[in-house]
Parts: structure tokens; C-alpha cells; sequence
């Protein structure tokens, strides 16, 4: 019987299934972090269902020190300290293979590489009937590939594994045998490792030697053979290149003491797999192995099945395996009825039905992503579970308007709540149909980013994470992009095949509604039910109306500015080649490093990355611009580059051929204060520091000659919202008396009356004050005000004695980090931390900087956030015209019909002014003008 092998490189999967969910980690209801077991789970299901192994084992680094740190002392000398959740990962990892009956490899003096490779080298040894697959994607293990062993790199999806035989390793690595990878990885070294290599031989050339001297010896026996730095280096660092292949090379003498029965693949221990899996809320994969008598418990361990997702797979027969995995369920294993309408009777029957419900979930099937161009192709509708509608929507414009026209009552019925899966998309798409929406919403999409704000939030994850159920796969009607002649378009699948369509989105529609019926109590578990339900929900409407309004940019007034920044870029460009010496290219990081600290010397000792190049950042530039006229011109020349390339060019590609406008799309929830952010384009970080991206807001203007642009900005609002939450008596009382609060603050810091402040004062307590927020250091502040860090730190200290409220609210916040694991803005909007325990200090400080500063840039998102929505209604209930079109920062911008002005004003004042009631006072300045600049 053919024999298949599977040796795993413990740590190396395990260190890559962490970093492959470090910007959605996943997170236990507890707050551990169980990413790294997840994606090592999910790796080993996916090879015991769909590669038969009849013999399996994961070997494993032990801290004995190895013969190469006795021969090499630095070796992996450089590597950072292991991250807290991977080292408390590993012992779980080890449970779970024990509960698998999976053993665990370790021998002090031998890294698992050597264990891997020697047991490799026995079982291809065993006979023709034996293959070994190295289950790892560390490139070292290329060297022992041979007709019977493999490299196998688990893929992100079950199926698209790369499996590396002899053939492809040779192509890949440019030799003529597997084993001169140890040459080519002597002569290039290994960074990861802290394997030095030759001085000046990289990849390239180190595959380029190999393939012609054949091995490091080969190329030390004809170092005659080269030329000038190369063969110097050559012959000076030789010995080293040696010494770098011995430590590259995969030993193979591993005294092991397992046979081939202890690696045979058990039957896994039923009970102790259920224990871990209910200890860490690995719902689908419980469900996976167990069905669907599986539960464990609150489920939120498994959103991130998307980085190891499996594609559905089958029961084989043979190999004589006990360990027969099922997958998730999919719609062919689940009973449900979803129905095709496609007449009018049809359509009148469902209408009567949809009128009898209290709570209804849509979702429309649409040909394009962009809600201005997409055609309605069909509405998918579902009430109950497992029970679905998808309604056909002809594509030709008449009819389809027709058909949408019999569903208005019900997307304006006050009394049904309508569900769906990032609603503001769909709601967009009618609207820019004519069609409105009216009552009561459910997003899943915005719930689950409040219950589980740090995990993934795509409808096919939470699916498999809280439904144990796999929907179909949009790849399932369309192809992949990979595949000949690229993707269908929905329209041509629904054309050709609209029942395949129909199954695909009254699943959709079902699957959302039965996540909303489980998200309702956990937004209640996590107290987030005001926050969703009388800020977030009720904001979807009025960001769909902004999007579709949009703002008329000044396409000539653009022009003109680009006109005069090209000017000024050549300019800049001679002056500073001129002052080098030298032309070189302006925005390579490396030959800017060259010429300013090689050739210009400006500095004695410039800072450098860890590859050695010379760090040309903005802040390093800032410190010498005072000091060298050349640095002050570089700046410049960035600034008026990216402005012209960020904006100015590209702006005018924004403007709609349809309307004239720009239309931007607004996210509610990307960022982790609830700030809204804005894309395709931009218009969040539209410049206002500097004179220069100033002037870009005047391409933006008003609608027309009889409005104007409208800009209301509230006044201070993180300041005043840290006297609110602080309750510091001073800082109140400045506000109250309507002082300038860096004014008042220097006055304070520096001992002397308000009217004695100097502007050099008034900006150190600007920097200080705002600095707070974000838990600035004396450092810190000494490098923005180019001062002592002494005196930095005695501006910090008198700032605390006269500001105690503040030094003691920090602290509070901290301390309830500590105490709770996250903390909370005025409306109850959360920010978990799970980092304000960790044991590294860097991290540790990082978390505490983020709890004192969260409840303050957060309760000012969620102000201006309501504020938007009493505005919107405001301006709707007084039958006004004026619409608000853009939202940045702490500022409302509107088109605002002249003739209104007195009562826009009134209601945008009231609106922001309300917004979160506080004692302290809200300020917010209005102004008005043709364009943008001018109003603010």
C-alpha cells in the first residue's frame, strides 16, 4: 500500500496563520486570541480531508541551543521577541494534536528543520511506494526535494496549495540540482535567520555564481575568475560564505527515536477535540467534524475562516482512514425554499405577504458595484429561515422601472424594519433609481462591527461563523477572474441562467436575515444598542443622499492650480539639484539618503533602517529644514507633488459624465473611533494646514449662482470633549468664559496674564494640549517644539499641575482598560484593548495611549455623527432645499440655497450644537462663499 507522509513545520505555520489574520485577529468572547490555533486548525483538517496522509507528525523547535549557535553565535540572534499570542498559542497548539492522537517532534540540539529533513530522507529510503510531503513555507526545505519528497506551502483556500517537486524547485531557484539551494542561501545569507552570507552577493547573483561554479567551494577554487568589489569580497568574507552554507543546510543525522507506527494517522479523541473547540468558540470547525449536534457557545472564535477557508469537498473511500472529515454545510445539504417570481401574479402574491410582516430582509442582485451605474437585475426577499423570494427585474429600463414601481409601498411602509447586509449599497442603488426607503433598519454589517469590531464582517464569513454554513460563492456564477475570456457579468449570468441566480441571492437574503435574528442579542449582550440603533442605522439614509448629491468641482480652477504648481515643482527641482551638485531621481528614498548624507554631510551621524538605508521621512527632514535651505526646498517639493499628483490630477477623473459632480462613498465603521472615512475619491483628506492645499478647496463651489457653499466646523471639539470627560474645574472654566484655550493654557503653564502671551507660548500649549490626547511624551513634545527635553517635560509637568482633572482622567481611563478590556465614549460606543496587559512595554504604552485618547475622538465621531442625522431631518421637515454634500472631520459642508440662509443656519446650529449634551459649551463657526475656501 502506497504510503503518504506529511511532516509539518510547527512553528513556521503557526507563525504564519498568526501574521495572516494580524489586521483581523481573531478573539474568544474571553479576549484571547485564537488566531494562530484557527489557522493551524484549519491547515490540518484541511490535509487530513483532502490528502489521505497515512502517517502525519508536526515537529518542533526546542530553546536548546543547536550546534550552529555553537559554531555561529549570532545565529537567529537578531529575531525579535516571540509575540505574547504565539507563545500562548503553542501550548493549545499541542493540545490539539494531542487530541488529533497527532505526534509532536522535538529533540533538544536539533531545530525541527533538521528533524523534518532526516526523517524525509528515511521514509524515501523506505521504497518506491513512500512519499514525503514537508509541509512548510520556509524556502530552506527546497534543498532535500527529491523524486519522493516534496515541499508543500499550504494555500489561503483549501486547493490552492503549491506543492514543489524537483522541476520546480530548479526553475524556480535557477540550478540544476535541489540540494545547491544551501550554496546559493551560503553565498546570499538569510536575513530571517541572521545567516550573513557575502558581503554584496544578493539573490540574483548568488543564483547567477551557483549556476555557473556549481557551489560555494566551486566558487572559492576560481576566485581568480572575478573582477573588481566582487571578487574582493569574495576573497575576504570566503571562509564566511562557507561557514553560511554549513548553517543553511538542512541536517539530516537527527538521532530520532520514532518509528513509522507512532506517525500513523489515528482516529482523533471525540471528547478532547469538542473540549477545545467549545473552550474556543470554533463553531464551524466543530460543525465541520461533529455536525450539527456541535455547539460552542457564544461563536465568536471563527470569523476569519476566509484565511483558510476550505472549498467543499468529498467523502473517498480507502486508505484505511478513521479520520473522515465533513465539510460546512452548504445549500445542497440544507432543506429550504426559495421561490422564483417572475409575474405579476406572482409579484402580487408576494406583496401581499411582504405587507404581513413586521421585519423583511432585501438584497438586490445589481450588474455593477457602482451605485450610480448599476441595473437592478433582481430583489431577493426572506422573513423566516430557509425561505427566500428573488424577484426578476427586467434589464430593459422600462420595464424594470415598472416592476420596482410595485415594490415602493413596501420600501416606504414605516411599519416593516428592513434588513439586509450593508444596506447604504442597496438603498444607494434606489435611490439613484427614484426609489426610497422608509421605517425601521438592520444592517448585519454595522451590527457585527460593533459586537466583533476587530474580526472580519463579510456576510459569507459570519455565515460560516455563526451558521456553520458556506453560502454559494458569487466565483459560482460568474468564474474566476483567472479563467479564459476573465468573469461573466451578472447581467449575462442572469439572462442565461436566472434560476441559478435566484438560488444564489434568495440565499443571500436568507442568510442575512437569520444572522440578524442572532446578532439582535448580542448588540444587547454588548450594550451596543444605542450606538446601533440611534447612530449608525439612522446615519445610512443620510449618507446615501450625500453620496448621490455629491459636490461640483471647478475642473478649469484645478487646471490652473496644477498650472502654477508645475511651475513651482520645476523650480524646486532645479534649485535643489543645483544646491547637490548632481541630478538624481527626487522621490527615491535611497538616492535622496545618498546625496543629502553621503555628498552633502549634512548630519555626522544620520539615522538608518535596518537594511542600512539612509531614513529620508518627514519627520527627519523637518528637524533639518530650519538649518539647510535644500532640505526646506525638498519638503516643498513633496508637498506640491503629492498635491498636484493626489489631487489636483486626479480629481477631475472623479467628476461624473451623468451629473457633472463628484460623488464620493462614505464608511461608517472603518475606522476604530467610528470616524467616517471616504473613498473613490478621497475628500477626508482634502489638505488645509498648508496655504498651498488650501488653495484646492476652491475647486470646489457651489451649485449654481443661486447657492452658496455653506461650512459649518465645530470649534475645539476634542478639547471640549476632554473637559466634559475629565470635568477639570480650569479647563471648564476657560471654555465657559469663552477664552482661547492655548491662550488661557499658556497663561497657566507660563505663570503670566492671558494678555502677556506670546505667540511662541500660545503654540508650545497648542502642541501641549492637543498632544495629551494622543499621550505625548516629553520626547515627543521636545521634537515638535525643537526643544530641550527637559524643558519639554516641565511644560508636561506645570500642564498636570494646572490641568489635575485631566492627569486624573487619563489615569481613570486606564485603569477601566485594565479593569473592563476596553473602554467607552459618552454614548457607549466600545474600543477593546487587548494589549493593555501585554508585557512589552512599547505595546503596553501603545494600548494605554489609545484608551486615554479613544473616548475623546470617539464621542466626537458620535457627535457629529448625530448631528448629521438631526441636520438631515431638520432640513427635511422645514422643507428646505439645501442639502448637505460633504462631511470632514469636525466640519458639515452644504449647497445651500441663498434665499435659506437664516434658516439653514438656525437648523445646522441647533442640529450640532445638541448633538450630545454636555456643560461644557459647543462652539460652531459657520461661513459662506462660491467655493469651499472661501466658506471656511
Amino acid at each position: 500500500m502506497a504510503k503518504r507522509v506529511f511532516l509539518l513545520d510547527g512553528m513556521a505555520l503557526i507563525y504564519r496563520a498568526h501574521f495572516a489574520l494580524i489586521r483581523s485577529p481573531i478573539y474568544t468572547s474571553g479576549g484571547v486570541n485564537s488566531s494562530a490555533l484557527f489557522g493551524f486548525t484549519n491547515t490540518l483538517i484541511d490535509l487530513l480531508q483532502r490528502h489521505e496522509p497515512t502517517h502525519l507528525a508536526v515537529a518542533f523547535d526546542t530553546s536548546a541551543p543547536t550546534k550552529r549557535h555553537e559554531m555561529f553565535p549570532e545565529y537567529k540572534a537578531q529575531r525579535d521577541e516571540m509575540p505574547e499570542d504565539i507563545a500562548a498559542a503553542i501550548p493549545n497548539v499541542k493540545r490539539l494534536l494531542e487530541a488529533f492522537r497527532i505526534p509532536v517532534l522535538e529533540k533538544d540540539g536539533y531545530e525541527a528543520d533538521d528533524i523534518i529533513g532526516t526523517l524525509a530522507k528515511r521514509g524515501e529510503a523506505e521504497g518506491k511506494d513512500w512519499e514525503v510531503f514537508m509541509v512548510t513555507p520556509d524556502k530552506d526545505f527546497a534543498q532535500l526535494v527529491s523524486d519522493r519528497i516534496k515541499m508543500f506551502k499550504p494555500g489561503r483556500r483549501g486547493g490552492d496549495e503549491e506543492i514543489l517537486g524537483e522541476k520546480e524547485v530548479c526553475e524556480q531557484w535557477g540550478v540544476e540540482r535541489p540540494e545547491q539551494v544551501a550554496d546559493i542561501l551560503g553565498l546570499w545569507g538569510d536575513a530571517s535567520d541572521n545567516i550573513p552570507g557575502i558581503p554584496g552577493i544578493g539573490e540574483k547573483t548568488a543564483k547567477k555564481l551557483v549556476g555557473e561554479y556549481g557551489s560555494v567551494e566551486g566558487l572559492l577554487a576560481h576566485v581568480d575568475e572575478l573582477k573588481g568589489k566582487q571578487k574582493e569580497n569574495v576573497t575576504n568574507f570566503g571562509k564566511q560564505g562557507e561557514l553560511s552554507k554549513v548553517l543553511a543546510t538542512i541536517q539530516l543525522d537527527v538521532p530520532v527515536e520514532w518509528d513509522w507506527a507512532d506517525l500513523e494517522v489515528e482516529a482523533l479523541d471525540d471528547g478532547a477535540a469538542k473540549s477545545l473547540f467549545v473552550e474556543f468558540e470554533f463553531n464551524s470547525l466543530g460543525k465541520r467534524l461533529f455536525g450539527d449536534v456541535f455547539k460552542a457557545g457564544r461563536g465568536h472564535g471563527t470569523t476569519a475562516s476566509s484565511v483558510e477557508d476550505n472549498s467543499p469537498g468529498q467523502e473517498e473511500e480507502g486508505g484505511g482512514q478513521d479520520l473522515l472529515l465533513p465539510d460546512l454545510k452548504t445549500i445542497a445539504d440544507t432543506e429550504h425554499d426559495y421561490q422564483l417570481v417572475v409575474t405579476p401574479e406572482e409579484r402580487g402574491v408576494l406583496l401581499e405577504r411582504l405587507g404581513k410582516e413586521k421585519t423583511v430582509c432585501f438584497d438586490l442582485e445589481t450588474s455593477s458595484l457602482d451605485p450610480k451605474e448599476a441595473i437592478i437585475l433582481g430583489i431577493a426577499f426572506s422573513w423566516k429561515e430557509h425561505t427566500g423570494s428573488y424577484v426578476v427585474v427586467p434589464d430593459d429600463e422600462a420595464e424594470g422601472a415598472a416592476v420596482l414601481g410595485e415594490f415602493r409601498d413596501f420600501f416606504v411602509d414605516e411599519r416593516i424594519e428592513k434588513v439586509g447586509h450593508n444596506l447604504k449599497f442597496d438603498i444607494g442603488v434606489l435611490s439613484w433609481r427614484g426609489v426610497e426607503i422608509a421605517g425601521g433598519m438592520f444592517d448585519t454589517m454595522l451590527a457585527h462591527t460593533l459586537v466583533e469590531p476587530e474580526q472580519k464582517h463579510t456576510m459569507d464569513v459570519l455565515s460560516e461563523a455563526y451558521l456553520g454554513y458556506t453560502p454559494i460563492s458569487i466565483s459560482a456564477l460568474i468564474g474566476d477572474k483567472k479563467q479564459e475570456g476573465g468573469q461573466l457579468s451578472m447581467l449575462d449570468v442572469t439572462r442565461e441562467a436566472v434560476d441559478k441566480v435566484a438560488e444564489y441571492a434568495a440565499e443571500d437574503a436568507d442568510v442575512t436575515w437569520q444572522l440578524a435574528e442572532l446578532l439582535r442579542p448580542k448588540l444587547k449582550e454588548k450594550e451596543q444598542e444605542k450606538v446601533f440603533y440611534e447612530i449608525e442605522c439612522p446615519l445610512v439614509p443620510v449618507l446615501v443622499g450625500m453620496e448621490r448629491e455629491g459636490i461640483k468641482v471647478d475642473v478649469g480652477t484645478l487646471a490652473a492650480i496644477g498650472d502654477e504648481l508645475q511651475v513651482q515643482i520645476d523650480g524646486l527641482r532645479a534649485s535643489i539639484f543645483e544646491a547637490a551638485g548632481e541630478e538624481f531621481n527626487l522621490n527615491s528614498p535611497k538616492q535622496l539618503g545618498e546625496v543629502l548624507f553621503d555628498r552633502l554631510k549634512l548630519v555626522d551621524k544620520p539615522k538608518k533602517t535596518k537594511t542600512g538605508q539612509y531614513v529620508t521621512n518627514e519627520q527627519v527632514l523637518t528637524a533639518l529644514a530650519p538649518y539647510h535651505d535644500v532640505v526646506a526646498d525638498i519638503l516643498r517639493y513633496r508637498e506640491a507633488t503629492k498635491l498636484k499628483n493626489t489631487y489636483v490630477d486626479t480629481l477631475p477623473e472623479a467628476v461624473s459624465e451623468e451629473t457633472g459632480r463628484v460623488h464620493t462613498t462614505f464608511f461608517q465603521l472603518m475606522t476604530a473611533t467610528g470616524r467616517l472615512a471616504s473613498a473613490n475619491p478621497n475628500l477626508q483628506n482634502i489638505p488645509i494646514r498648508s496655504e498651498q492645499g488650501r488653495e484646492i478647496r476652491k475647486a470646489f463651489v457651489a451649485r449654481d449662482e443661486r447657492h452658496l457653499i455653506l461650512s459649518a466646523d465645530y470649534s475645539q471639539i476634542e478639547l471640549r470633549v476632554m473637559a466634559e470627560l475629565s470635568q477639570d474645574e480650569a479647563m471648564l472654566e476657560a471654555f465657559r468664559e469663552g477664552l482661547d484655550i492655548h491662550t488661557a493654557t499658556a497663561a497657566r503653564v507660563y505663570g503670566t496674564e492671558v494678555d502677556e502671551v506670546l505667540p511662541e507660548m500660545r503654540r508650545n500649549a497648542k502642541m501641549v494640549n492637543f498632544g495629551i490626547i494622543y499621550g505625548i511624551s516629553a520626547f515627543g513634545l521636545s521634537q515638535r517644539l525643537g526643544i530641550a527635553r527637559g524643558e519639554a517635560a516641565q511644560i508636561i509637568d506645570e500642564y498636570f499641575k494646572q490641568y489635575p482633572g485631566v492627569k486624573a482622567y487619563m489615569e481613570r481611563c486606564v485603569e477601566e482598560a485594565r479593569l473592563n478590556g476596553y473602554v467607552e465614549t459618552i454614548t457607549g460606543r466600545r474600543r477593546y484593548l487587548r494589549d493593555i496587559e501585554s508585557r512589552n512595554a512599547n505595546i503596553r504604552n501603545a494600548a494605554e495611549r489609545t484608551a486615554i485618547n479613544t473616548p475623546i475622538q470617539g464621542t466626537a465621531a458620535d457627535m457629529i455623527k448625530i448631528a448629521m442625522r438631526k441636520v438631515a431631518w431638520g432640513l427635511e421637515d422645514g422643507g428646505l432645499e439645501t442639502r448637505m454634500i460633504l462631511q470632514v472631520h469636525d466640519e458639515l459642508v452644504f449647497d445651500m440655497l441663498k434665499e435659506e440662509e437664516e434658516a439653514v443656519v438656525e437648523v445646522v446650529m441647533e442640529g450640532m450644537r445638541t448633538a450630545i449634551p454636555m456643560g461644557v459649551p459647543i462652539v460652531v463657526e459657520t461661513g459662506t462663499g462660491e467655493n469651499w475656501l472661501q466658506a471656511h
